[in-house]
């Protein structure tokens, strides 16, 4: 029970980091595409040296972006494994209670099935 509320606690702790990085990750990819957008846009109109370097801009903060996707898309695949072993680890120190909310959830969606067909 104490191991249970333990790794509850942290799994709060970590869910509330997980959720800051997200939001900062979310920003950060949005600002790298939009300057990437803006620079491949601007190139478009222009030739020679300035084109290719602003072409060249702007592939390289779309490879920043595609890193930093793949970095998170890691790290949410991480936390993934960490809640589903956590959840895990809840189910089997506690099947009594894991069973009771499994059948209190049952029952509950069986009486509003019922109550639908019967309307």
């Amino acid at each position: 029970m104490l191991d249970t509320t333990r790794s509850n606690l942290k799994a709060k702790a970590h869910s509330y980091e997980y959720d800051a990085h997200a939001a900062e990750a979310q920003s950060d990819l949005k600002a790298l595409v939009r300057d990437a957008q803006a620079m491949l846009s601007a190139a478009t109109g222009l030739t020679g040296e300035k084109a290719e370097e602003l072409r060249s801009r702007g592939m390289e903060l779309l490879d920043r972006a595609l890193g930093k996707a793949n970095r998170y898309q890691g790290q949410a695949m991480e936390r993934g494994r960490e809640l589903a072993h956590d959840a895990d680890v809840y189910v089997r120190d506690n099947p009594y209670r894991t069973l009771a909310i499994a059948a209190g959830i049952g029952i509950a969606l069986g009486v509003l099935l019922s109550r639908g067909k019967q309307q």
